[in-house]
This record gives structure tokens, C-alpha cells and sequence, in this order.
């Protein structure tokens, strides 16, 4: 990263971080909830570290074992904390000089396991990672309710995120006028039982920035904070809503939230199948949200658009859901039993994407074994398996098929003319004349081709994927053989795509399914518009909880189920279930609407609080979930770029369009549109929480790091930033005063205080006597405004909403 220093006086930065220097922003922001991290935990634990046991160890170390050897079971929390014969498995304090490991990793002589040979070294690193993290192992008595022939499944449909949403009947409140939208009934019920009481409303100014950012994703204009100052209106604020809701910059700001979940990326490593126009993907998703598709719309476009006789070529980028995925290396020289795991792994996280999105299910726990603790079994994970291993990721042309057959001519025709032209440029002399020729042949082909520029989306086409040997023995390597039939696949006994099972049929799962019958087979080729129809029809009502809470989550910093994509067993509990059911059936009544849902949120008391603690409501809800105040939230990094380029003058609000990189100082476009590469992040992304575009990413965890605060100090934004607002401050303002009013009302929304002004006044004048003597006042102003804007903009309370 290239620094650009630039030295700041500390009394400045102190003064400028005073404001809101109070005990809500001085949280620690690195520490997860302990829910969230558990679940984390678990579900890891779940996916890598009990299929290992269960491949390499319980056939010795299991309660299932016909000889439990050396005392030591491995397939319980308890077993584990006993250790077996030779002592303790695990050292809690040493983890490092924990006896599995040692054994593991051969470096005892008298114990060594597995005996018949080591395990690989990276299965190795993994269970010694997991040591080092405490060897979370689940409680067996929290799983589900299981029988001797497999799942209950009644059973567990008995579980509260299964049951069918129903609207609730309001709850009594004392303070009967305070409520503006039906949540607020439900939130004040449960404050009024714990002796809370409702902050009051913060102020307006307040509110409209809280808003805007929430919104729009960016600060209001100091022109608009004005007149809604002025607007005495009963509807005012309503207006400012709907004014928001309706601005293009909705999407954008909305659309960043969607792209976490689906793991989106620009780019990927170059050796792996391109993403192409990736960003079609990320427009689509943007215009979505401003035209308030129906969320049930939405997720049937996204999962099977191209088999949907109502939508056309130009929502085909929507199938970048699944055609954007993380795919693997595949060295075909190696066998075929190397290639189908993979494959498998593939396969997995698809399963993986899809059921935690959508239904905030972790069915990818069941590919090894049935599900511990939800009714999920292994059969429902290879049912929903044979759907993505009946579709492959390709490249479709967002025109009809028929108009684009004369652009795949053209392109072949230029395609070959490059590769002559290449080899041209190699030979000395350089044929410049003949270079030159074909150069032209090519422009023209280009010009006169109708539609060649049309851009290719990323998709799903419906060809299914069989690993084959390339020859008849296994040293001769592999081959991918796409077939236009569906298929559906065997159980993986143990994950293990080299020892088949039964074959299970594609379908839904069991426990989303009408009671009544077993899953219908999915007949429609792959079966990605069934398994669509289903997550919104069958699973309607866990499918809207789930976006519900997430959306909640983005409003109050935390969900009413703080685990957004686990909604099963090892889920958090609703803290307002009454609430999340109300809020989800009539969200489906309302003909999933997403701006209707937005709208309820933000019009209600709730959100219009004060974010301002008070000493003995943090006694007696230090966490806030019963949300007797607003809580106030630092920025996104997304938020605090695209508010510093909007201050400074600079943000280009130009909607969709290709990425570009955050390396380049003259991107000033909405930070939406930076390059996100998958195999290679940018470095400042990395360093400011941005998430991994390798997997499906339930929330943001915020950090404060040491480089966060390197990065303001001396980072080549800020410092660029700080130069074009006082360039703009010193055009728009004559006086040093209305300056220091204007950065204020562009950066906080709000007019200095007297001793903020004094402040800056005195930093401003105080410049010093320059050291030769020569240099002109104007330039010493000039060179303390850029310290000055520095100063305000690396402010907490540019960073932090209230």
C-alpha cells in the first residue's frame, strides 16, 4: 500500500473525535455475539471436522465400533473431554501438546495414528486448527429428535422455524400512543415487561442522516437536511421516505447487502473458468431492488430465469446466483476418483448457498451423515445435490438466440484473425503492412456486425456433469462429459463420491414438504424452477422469516434471530418471535414486497429513537434487543467511501457499468463498483471487513484494526479526499468561518459547535512562521485546509451513524 504522509496535529484529531467519543462508539467492534460465534463454530465443526472423524477415526473410536480401541471415543463432546486410556485427548491450556495431535502428526514413537498410514497433511492442519480453537464439539442432547430407522420428521416439524407464520394479535401497552407501526406494539410490550421505556425521537437532523445512510447508502445534502428542518408538515418525514425509496441510489445501497449473501465477484484466478460480464449479475440485482421486485419473483428468477416462460433473455445476468460460484481447479491428467470429489466439493457449496440464503438452513452438514441436530438427512442433501449436478455454468448472450448466431460467426472469424495476427507480430522483419490489413479486417468485422458488443451473461444451461476415465486404466487420466439428461445421483456414503449408495431422487426436503406426503420427484430437467417454486410455496413461511430478519439485522445492527442463516437447532432463538412471525406473514400478504417492508421499518418509533444510552436501561439490557434505544453503527466501508467522495464533490453516480479497481486514485465511483476478486482481494477491502468472496456471508463482523487507522492517517484516499473537499470549501466559502459551518453541514449534518469552530479557527490561523521566511500566508492556508478536511473526515463521528 502506498503511504502518503501526511502529519496531523494530535490536539486536532482529538478535538475533531470529541463529539461522539462516548461509551456506544467506543465499543469493542471486534467481538462477535456469542451466538454468532458459536454457530460458526459448530458449523464448521459440522461440515469439516466430523466427516474427517467419521472417514479416518470412528471405525475404532466410536460408540458404533465393534472394539472401542485404547478407551478413547472421538464421537461425542463427552468422550472427547474423557480422553481414553493413555490420558486426557485434548490439553485446553497446551493445545499445541495435545495428545491427538501428537499422534496425528507420528511424533510419538509408542502411539501413532492411524496406524495403517498418516493422514494427509492438510486434513492434519485442519484438526489442528480445530484443537487450537477450543475442539468445539455440539452437545449430542441438543440434536434433533432421531429414531432407529432415521429421522423423525414430524417430529421435527414441530420446531418454531417450520411452523407456519400467522399475523399475532397486538400485545397490550401501557403507553398506548407511542406505537406508529404494528411492530412497535410488539417492541414495547416486551420493554414495558423488563421496566424499559422508549428513547424519545431523535432530532430531525439527526433522523434524515440516519435515514439517508440506511437508505440510499449515502449522507443527505446539506440543502435537504435544511428543508426538512423547515418543513413543518405532519407527513414531513414520511415524505423523506418515500423521497428515498424511490431514488436510484436505493438499489445500489440494497443491492451491496444481496451481493454478500451470493458471494460476489468480478474476477477470478485466471486459471479457473471466467466470470465474464460478472457486473450484469450486480446491475441486475441493483434494478431489481428499485423496481421492488417481488421477493418470491426474485428468488425464482435468480435460481431458474431461463426456464421461466414469462422473462426473456434480458434477465438471463440473474442467473449469476449459481453461475458465479466458486468453482475449483480440475487437472485432468489426474484420476478420475480425484476429479469426482471435487466435483463434489462443488456441488456442496451450491447446496451450501442456495439452502442458507434462502431457507437459513445448513443442509450442507447432511452430505456425510443425516444432519445432527436439524431433520435434514443425507438423502434430502444429495435429493437437492442432483439439481446442480444436472446444470453447469456457461456463457449466454443477453439477446435472443437467433439474433446472436451471426456475432458467434463474426467472433470466430476475428478470433482466428488474432491468433494470425499474433503469430504475425513474433516474425522479424514485422510484416507491418500485412499486420496493419488484418487489423482493419477486424474493425470492420466488428462495425458492421449488428450486436457484436452485446454483453454474455454468466448462467446455468441444463447439461448434467459425469466424471469419466479418459482411458480404461486409471493412470490415463480424466474426462468431463456433459450429457443434455438430467441425473440424479447416488448417496456419497460418507461424502465419499468414489462408494456409492442408493440413488435418491431430486426433490425437496422432507421436512419444507407437505406433511401429508413424501417430496415430489422435480421432473422439469434439472429441477432449479421447482426447487424455486418450493422454497417460496412449501417453505414460504420460513423463506420469509428469513429475509425478513435480515433486513431487521441491517436496520438495528443485529437480527431478532441473531444467527441470519441458521435458523435451525444450533440457531439462535427469536428475541420477539411474535414479531418475526407477524412481520413475516404480512410481508407474503403484501405480495413480498421489500420496499414495504423497508417502509414499515423505518416509519416506525422504534427506529426514530434516540441512539443516546441511558445509564440504567444499559443495566438492564446492556446488548439492546429489546431495542429501547437506537443502537448507532459505524459505517460500512462502502458507506464511508462513497460519503467521503459525495463531500468532497467527486462521486460519480453513474449507475452499473463494469468494475474498476480501488487502486486506481481516479475512481470515484460508488465503491459498489470496485473490482472484487475472488483469488486475489484488494488489499483495502481485506483490512476494512469486506467479506470472502469464496462463500456465502451472513453479516458483516466489524473490526478496529491498527491498519484501519494507518490507513486514515496516511492512505492515499483520505489524503486525496481531504484535498478536493478544502479545494471545494475554500471555492464555495469566502471566509475561514463559513468554511468550517460548510464541512460541518457536508460531513455531519449538522452546524460546529462554538468550541468546534474556535477549534478549527485557531488551527487555521495559527500556521506558524515558515522557515525560510518567503512563503506566502495563502499558501500556508492553503496547506492547512487539506489537514483540516483530513482531520474531520477520519473523525469518528464520520464513520459512526446515530
Amino acid at each position: 500500500m502506498r503511504m502518503n504522509f501526511r502529519p496531523l496535529p494530535l490536539p486536532l484529531i482529538l478535538a475533531a473525535a470529541l463529539p461522539c467519543l462516548s461509551s456506544s462508539s467506543l465499543l469493542a467492534l471486534d467481538e462477535v455475539p456469542e451466538t454468532a460465534a458459536s454457530a460458526a463454530a459448530i458449523e464448521h465443526f459440522e461440515k469439516k471436522i466430523r466427516p474427517l472423524l467419521s472417514a479416518r477415526c470412528y471405525s475404532c473410536h466410536s460408540a458404533k465400533a465393534k472394539t472401542v480401541h485404547g478407551g478413547l471415543l472421538l464421537d461425542s463432546a463427552a468422550g472427547i473431554a474423557k480422553g481414553g486410556d493413555s490420558g486426557p485427548a485434548i490439553s485446553p491450556k497446551t493445545p499445541d501438546e495435545s495428545l491427538l495431535l501428537t499422534v496425528l502428526k507420528y511424533s510419538d514413537d509408542d502411539i501413532q495414528m492411524p496406524p495403517k498410514g498418516k493422514l494427509p497433511d492438510d486434513e492434519i492442519a485442519l484438526l489442528t486448527d480445530w484443537v487450537r480453537r477450543g475442539a468445539v464439539f455440539p452437545k449430542s442432547d441438543d440434536a434433533v429428535m432421531l429414531m432407529d430407522d432415521g429421522i423423525d420428521f414430524d417430529e421435527g416439524r414441530k420446531f418454531w422455524s417450520f411452523q407456519p407464520a400467522n399475523e399475532q394479535p397486538l400485545p397490550d401497552v401501557r403507553h398506548k400512543t407511542w406505537p406508529a407501526q404494528r411492530m412497535d406494539h410488539f417492541l414495547l410490550a416486551a420493554m414495558e415487561q423488563n421496566d424499559l421505556q422508549p428513547s424519545p425521537e431523535a432530532g430531525k437532523a439527526t433522523l434524515l442522516r440516519r435515514l439517508s445512510f440506511d437508505l440510499t447508502g449515502l449522507p443527505p445534502a446539506p440543502e435537504d437536511v435544511e428543508a426538512f428542518l423547515l418543513d413543518n408538515r405532519p407527513d414531513a418525514y414520511e415524505r423523506q421516505v418515500d423521497r428515498l425509496l424511490q431514488s436510484p441510489q436505493f438499489g445500489e445501497r440494497w443491492a451491496r447487502f444481496w451481493l454478500d449473501l451470493a458471494r460476489y465477484t468480478d474476477k477470478t484466478a485466471s486459471w479457473l473458468d471466467s466470470t465474464g460480464d460478472a457486473h450484469l449479475y450486480r446491475d441486475w440485482i441493483v434494478q431489481a431492488m428499485n423496481q421492488d421486485m417481488p421477493y418470491d419473483e426474485f428468488v425464482k428468477r435468480q435460481l431458474a430465469t431461463d426456464m421461466m416462460p414469462s422473462t426473456g433473455p434480458e434477465d438471463l445476468p440473474a442467473l449469476g446466483f449459481l453461475g458465479l460460484s466458486p468453482n475449483y481447479w480440475k487437472e485432468l491428467k489426474l484420476p478420475c476418483e480425484i476429479i469426482k470429489v471435487i466435483v463434489a466439493d462443488e456441488w456442496e457449496e451450491r447446496v451450501d448457498a442456495v439452502t442458507r440464503t434462502y431457507l437459513g438452513l445448513t443442509v450442507a452438514c447432511a452430505r456425510c451423515h443425516d444432519h445432527k441436530f436439524d431433520p435434514i438427512s443425507t438423502e434430502d442433501y444429495y435429493a437437492l445435490a442432483g439439481i446442480f449436478a444436472s446444470c453447469r455454468i456457461a456463457g449466454r448472450p443477453t439477446i435472443e438466440e437467433e439474433l446472436y448466431e451471426p456475432v458467434k460467426e463474426a467472433k470466430s472469424k476475428v478470433e482466428g484473425l488474432q491468433k494470425t495476427l499474433a503469430s504475425l507480430k513474433k516474425k522479424k522483419p514485422v510484416p507491418t503492412e500485412k499486420i496493419n490489413e488484418l487489423t482493419q479486417q477486424i474493425k470492420i468485422i466488428e462495425e458492421s456486425t449488428p450486436y457484436y458488443n452485446t454483453p454474455v451473461a454468466t448462467v446455468m444451461v441444463e447439461e448434467s456433469l459425469h466424471v469419466v476415465r479418459a482411458g480404461k486404466r486409471a493412470d490415463e487420466g480424466s474426462t468431463l462429459d456433459y450429457r443434455p439428461e438430467p441425473q440424479d445421483l447416488n448417496l456419497f456414503i460418507r461424502g465419499n463420491p468414489n462408494r456409492l449408495g442408493d440413488v435418491v431422487p431430486r426433490r425437496f426436503l422432507t421436512v419444507l414438504s407437505p406433511s401429508s406426503s413424501s417430496p415430489q420427484r422435480f421432473n422439469n430437467g434439472s429441477g432449479r424452477l421447482e426447487l424455486a417454486e418450493a422454497i417460496t410455496s412449501d417453505a414460504a413461511s420460513l423463506t420469509a422469516r428469513v429475509i425478513v430478519n435480515r433486513i431487521w439485522g441491517r436496520y438495528f445492527g443485529q437480527g431478532l434471530v441473531t444467527t441470519p442463516s441458521n435458523f435451525g437447532q444450533l440457531g439462535a432463538r427469536p428475541s420477539h418471535p411474535e414479531l418475526l412471525d407477524d412481520m413475516a406473514a404480512r410481508f407474503i400478504k403484501n405480495g413480498w414486497s421489500l420496499k414495504t417492508l423497508h417502509r414499515e421499518i423505518v416509519l416506525s418509533a422504534t427506529y426514530r429513537q434516540s441512539s443516546n444510552p441511558d445509564a440504567a436501561d444499559m443495566n438492564v439490557d446492556p446488548d439492546n434487543r429489546l431495542l429501547s434505544r437506537m443502537p448507532r453503527r459505524r459505517l460500512d466501508y462502502e458507506q464511508w467511501r462513497d460519503a467521503m467522495l459525495l463531500s468532497s464533490g467527486q462521486l460519480d453516480q453513474t449507475l452499473g457499468g463494469p468494475a474498476v479497481t480501488l487502486d486506481d486514485n481516479n475512481n470515484h465511483r460508488r465503491t459498489l463498483y470496485a473490482t472484487v476478486h475472488r483469488r486475489d482481494m484488494s488489499n483495502v477491502l481485506l483490512s476494512h471487513d469486506f467479506p470472502d468472496p469464496t462463500s456465502h456471508s451472513p453479516m458483516r463482523q466489524q473490526t478496529t484494526t491498527a491498519l484501519q487507522g494507518l490507513y486514515a492517517l496516511n492512505g492515499p484516499l483520505l489524503s486525496h479526499q481531504a484535498d478536493a473537499l478544502a479545494a471545494r470549501l475554500i471555492s464555495d466559502c469566502e471566509t475561514d468561518e463559513a468554511r468550517i459551518d460548510r464541512a460541518y453541514h457536508l460531513l455531519f449534518s449538522r452546524p460546529p459547535t462554538n468550541r468546534e469552530r474556535q477549534l478549527g479557527l485557531a488551527f487555521l490561523q495559527d500556521t506558524g512562521e515558515p522557515a525560510d521566511g518567503e512563503s506566502a500566508a495563502g499558501d500556508q492556508a492553503a496547506d492547512a485546509w487539506p489537514k483540516y478536511a483530513h482531520v474531520l473526515l477520519m473523525s469518528n463521528e464520520f464513520a459512526y451513524v446515530d
